[in-house]
């Protein structure tokens, strides 16, 4: 399984890059706004950062908007993959996109049947929101155990980005559901490499080695 970043903090993407765990950021328009700088700014020194994809948000609703949009932000970098709203003028964004080479991610996926019409408009990256399903009162995790087995069954390309994480247990439950890519908060990295212990495995190898250390 992938790692994306879900953040739009540069900082924060080059301290987990550096450990070698990033293949990709996602970003979107609460995220961006949250750092208080330009948009293309943000986009272009991300891409810059991370050799893996980097999804931008379009803000526009409408088939043209959108279009106008993506065409855009496909040319900050290479890199870049343009993040769709699952919508009927998404669909049909996606699908024009989609023949133009431009890369996509539809964003806001909550039923197999959204994932699956986005696959089949040409969709490269599909997210589905576990942690907002689970709000619900529904199962996040057996959608994307699902979303995998329409897209094998039916051969699709299409890549599921394990989206709204919030815990270990949606990070671990959507590696086993077989998800492609798991997306990140930067918060939450801490907390899959910590273990107590790990912790107290450490403190005890420690107080075992100064005891061995004054006894000689």
């Amino acid at each position: 399984m992938k790692f994306f970043l879900d953040t739009a903090n540069i900082d924060e993407i080059k301290r987990i890059n550096d450990l070698g765990l990033v293949d990709g950021v996602t970003t979107n328009p609460s995220l961006v706004a949250k750092e208080g700088r330009d948009f293309e700014e943000v986009i272009k020194d991300i891409a810059n950062t991370v050799s893996g994809p980097v999804s931008a948000e379009v803000v526009g609703l409408e088939y043209e908007e959108m279009l106008s949009e993506a065409r855009q932000l496909a040319k900050w970098a290479d890199n870049v993959v343009v993040k769709i709203p699952m919508t009927e003028a998404g669909l049909k964004a996606v699908n024009t996109l989609s023949q133009e080479g431009i890369k996509t991610n539809v964003t806001l996926i909550f039923s197999v049947a959204q994932g699956l019409l986005a696959a089949k408009a040409g969709a490269t990256y599909i997210s589905p929101f576990i942690g907002r399903i689970d709000d619900m009162g529904q199962d996040g995790l057996k959608l994307i155990a699902e979303l995998r087995e329409v897209l094998d069954t039916y051969g699709y390309d299409a890549e599921i980005i394990a989206a709204s994480i919030r815990h270990i247990g949606h990070f671990e439950g959507a590696a086993l559901a077989g998800a492609h890519i798991a997306t990140v908060p930067g918060s939450l990295f801490p907390k899959l490499w910590g273990h107590v212990l790990t912790d107290k495995g450490i403190a005890g190898f420690l107080k075992d080695w100064q005891a061995y250390q004054e006894a000689k």
